[in-house]
């Protein structure tokens, strides 16, 4: 199976909490809006996740763009940046480049695969992981329940 896309929102109340706070939420480098208020990442080619009958996985993935979360004058501010799913000893993660350095990845997401729908729209749960609670918000611990994820 092929995937051309990724969606995800992050967690839609930490989107909510942004804009409640008067920040912003900026898109570049071909991130788009998808219709339920997460974000869309196009996929890097030459990838080579593959999922087996039994929702076990291999390889890895990349995805361009980039979301911003800025918020309270800039002292809440999280730039998710060319995400990626990986396949490895730890099981499936969302991994991004490291903010503000941008010169290593990590892990911010720990992936669950779940079904695939009629259309071959691949949803996956998320739940954050220790780096990814730097990432994006220190108030949630590891563990949280995050957005679910598409693979199409």
């Amino acid at each position: 199976m092929t995937f051309n896309k990724l969606t995800w929102g992050v967690k839609a109340s930490f989107r909510g909490y942004v804009e409640a706070a008067g920040g912003s939420i900026t898109l570049s480098e071909g991130a788009t809006h998808a219709e339920n208020g997460a974000f869309s990442f196009a996929a890097v080619p030459g990838g080579d996740l593959a999922f087996a009958a039994d929702g076990s996985a291999t390889g890895a993935m990349r995805f361009s763009g980039a979301v911003t979360f800025e918020a309270h004058g800039g002292m809440l501010r999280s730039t998710l940046t060319e995400l990626g799913i990986e396949a490895g000893p730890d099981g499936l993660v969302l991994t991004v480049l490291q903010a503000p350095m941008n010169t290593d990845r990590c892990a911010i997401a720990q992936l669950t695969p779940g079904n695939v729908n009629d259309e071959g729209i691949m949803t996956l749960g998320s739940a954050i992981t220790f780096d990814g609670m730097y990432q994006i918000a220190d108030n949630y611990p590891p563990g949280t329940e995050l957005d679910p994820l598409q693979l199409d």
